[in-house]
């Protein structure tokens, strides 16, 4: 390993005196662009329809097979999850060969295979390939479909529905394409706890028996293979493969763009951040002409880190993490949309900043070192895509499904490089449709609605699941002689009353998480005399360790050791009292207003710029703390509250930080022991 080491340290010091001799005055000159060679697949087709395209690739001794039902997308209704359900049941097993076993031999073979509603891929070394194959076909042909197993992936749905039922950009995501293309197209058509809870197994069984079949699918094999053997081993595991009829179906019409762009807000309480989407629906398929422009517009706009979108409301405005724009190719009907996540406070800034750079790639000519940039950044990622198998196996399905040139992939490079400033400002006014666009806003409403309005854009209100609803009303009236004092005092009296805290002398509390299957432990000590420690440790290694002691304290992280400012002890102070509630009483606190929850009416305290705080209305009780700073908004919820030597304490501290959530569950409080002087040291 030393060796190794040395090794390393000594090429690095070569090459770096080799770097210092290059004239980094002028910049390189680009070299040619990549030639794009791909072999032309072989053909052969099964009796029962199915067509097989095999692509020779001897490069490495793999395998990977592709296998695709080209279906009309269609509309489930009342029974919308039927075809996700099947997705899942498929691949578990075969009539001859349990679940458990067949996952052991895929294992065994360091193989892979998925199934999905509509194909399946395998992939394996070249000389396990006949056995995978053999494997992919008898669980395609011979699923073993178990109602245990149709209940326990349907319950999982349901639960997964539930977890997300509060996640701002899964509402969000939902309300748009309900939006954009509508509920009765299956495009817009989402699953709903109900619709799951109306399948049955048999279902199930019906649709894989009329449309798990080999009319209209392809199988695409791609590696070190040779035709024959390929055509000899489909045959002899696909041909007893039932022929099967599909029903012409029409795809529904999607919803027409609205006449003039409108904003489409779904009020999500329990937001800290709005998610933004300006969003139309668009015609685009890989044969029109404007394809390739559209391609690099959208590059342009927001297709990385350095697009108009994320260099002004990330690098210029500070709003987001990121912001992205997408544009998708389809037979049927397409989107154009924009994504960002912002600050409450900033939403409506966030909405004029991106309608700008829209508008401005429609109007202004794109710089051409910028479009020059732009097309050599996308050829070396389409040059690397192709080290992916199942790259390959889509641009051959393409070309089968879509009726494409057999060359159409070859001359791809050149037709993107071919792309001009006037033609990227024509795609952009073509599919980027600003002026008919929505805005899909998901946010908190008490905090944005109010600076959206005067935007000047037409704002209209739906629920979560796209349905049309009234304004919010967000004046609750706080009821007359209910101050922040008084709040305080409540949830004070709530919890025990005065006379039980006060014979409080210290705390000692011990939760756990489990976070991406890593158990944390989380040990809080407190004491009068503002004596404060907090532990956080994985696997019995201490990760974080943070200490006040009175007028003192230090940080202390992977054996590093920090001690506090001045001005960075003052942000403990409210915390440091063994109930924060006690220093509260002192302040002059601010009642925001009545807020929901999670389904509670609470108070709203406003304790600083950054933080804030929500008291039930019913039970005194705290619900919620909300800290903001500039990566966005921590919150803390408290719940499951239990008595412990006459003072009530949350059992349950979830914490939510963007798209994370996790629950730390309290296994034991001790009050007045477990805690001495030398704990914070």
């Amino acid at each position: 390993m030393k060796k190794n080491i040395y090794f390393i340290i000594a090429f690095l010091l070569i090459s770096t005196g080799l770097f210092a001799q290059i004239d980094r005055s002028h910049p390189p000159k680009p070299g040619p662009s990549p030639k794009i060679s791909l072999d032309n697949p072989k053909e052969f087709k099964l009796s029962n329809g199915l067509e097989v395209l095999v692509v020779e690739n001897h490069k490495l001794p793999k395998v990977t097979y592709s296998l695709r039902l080209d279906r009309v997308p269609v509309t489930e209704g009342k029974k919308a999850g039927v075809s996700g359900l099947l997705g899942s049941l498929l691949g578990n097993g075969t009539t001859s060969i349990p679940k458990d076993k067949f996952n052991e031999e895929v294992d065994f073979l360091g193989a892979y295979i998925g199934f999905s509603d509509n194909g399946a891929i395998a992939s394996s070394l070249t000389q396990y390939s006949d056995k995978i194959l053999e494997l992919m076909a008898d669980a395609t042909m011979h699923p073993l479909f178990s109602e245990e197993e149709f209940n326990k992936d349907k319950e999982k749905m349901i639960q997964g529905l539930k977890s997300s039922e509060k996640n701002v950009n899964t509402i969000a995501s939902r309300v748009g394409r309900a939006l954009v293309f509508g509920v009765h197209h299956p495009f817009g058509e989402f699953i709903t706890e109900e619709s799951l809870n109306n399948i049955t197994f048999d279902d199930v069984k019906a649709l894989y028996k009329s449309n798990f079949h080999p009319a209209k699918a392809y199988l695409v094999v791609v590696g070190d293979v040779e035709f024959n053997k390929v055509k000899k081993s489909v045959e002899k595991y696909f041909k007893n493969w039932k022929k099967g009829d599909l029903k012409n179906v029409k795809v529904p019409e999607a919803l027409p763009n609205v006449a003039k762009t409108e904003i489409d807000f779904v009020d999500v309480p329990n937001a800290v951040q709005s998610n933004i989407s300006l969003t139309n629906k668009i015609v685009l398929h890989k044969k029109d002409p404007d394809y390739y422009a559209a391609l690099m517009a959208n590059e342009i706009l927001g297709g990385g880190f350095n697009g108009y979108l994320n260099m002004n409301l990330r690098e210029k405005h500070g709003y987001t993490y990121g912001s992205y724009s997408y544009i998708n190719d389809s037979r049927y009907v397409a989107r154009f949309r924009t994504t960002a996540k912002v600050r409450n406070a900033v939403t409506d800034s966030a909405v004029v900043e991106t309608i700008k750079e829209i508008k401005r790639i429609r109007t202004e000519p794109v710089d051409a070192d910028l479009l020059k940039n732009t097309k050599a950044k996308y050829t070396g990622n389409f040059v690397l895509a192709l080290e992916n198998p199942q790259t390959i196996a889509e641009f051959a399905m393409d070309i089968k499904t879509l009726n494409l040139p057999a060359d159409y992939y070859t001359n791809y490079l050149k037709n993107i490089n071919a792309v001009s400033v006037s033609d990227v400002k024509r795609a952009a006014n073509k599919f980027f449709l600003v002026d008919h666009a929505r805005i899909i806003v998901a946010g908190k409403g008490s905090e944005v609605l109010k600076n959206l309005e005067k935007t000047g854009l037409p704002i209209k209100y739906y629920d979560k699941y796209a349905n049309p609803v009234k304004k919010p009303d967000y004046n609750s009236a706080v009821p007359a002689g209910i101050t922040g004092k008084t709040v305080i005092q409540n949830y004070l009296k709530a919890i025990g009353g005065i006379e039980n805290i006060n014979k409080m002398k210290s705390i000692f509390v011990k939760a756990e998480a489990t976070i991406q299957g890593m158990q944390l432990t989380m040990i809080i000590k407190k004491m009068n005399g503002n004596k404060f420690l907090q532990e956080m440790s994985a696997m019995g290694n201490v990760m974080n360790k943070t200490v006040v002691n009175g007028n003192s304290g230090y940080v202390e992280a992977q054996g590093r050791k920090k001690e506090f400012s001045a001005d960075e002890l003052k942000k403990f102070e409210d915390n440091l009292a063994l109930i924060p509630e006690l220093s509260l009483l002192k302040k002059d606190l601010k009642v925001e207003g009545i807020e929901d929850v999670d389904g509670e009416k609470a108070y709203k305290l406003k304790l600083s710029d950054e933080r804030s705080s929500y008291y039930s209305v019913k039970t005194g009780l705290k619900l919620k703390d909300v800290q903001v700073n500039k990566n966005g908004a921590v919150e803390s919820f408290y719940k499951d509250y239990k008595e412990v030597k006459g003072v009530k304490f949350p059992f349950i501290l979830s914490q939510s930080m963007g798209p994370q959530k996790f629950d730390f569950i309290v296994k034991e409080i001790k009050v007045n022991e477990g805690v001495t002087d030398a704990d914070f040291k």
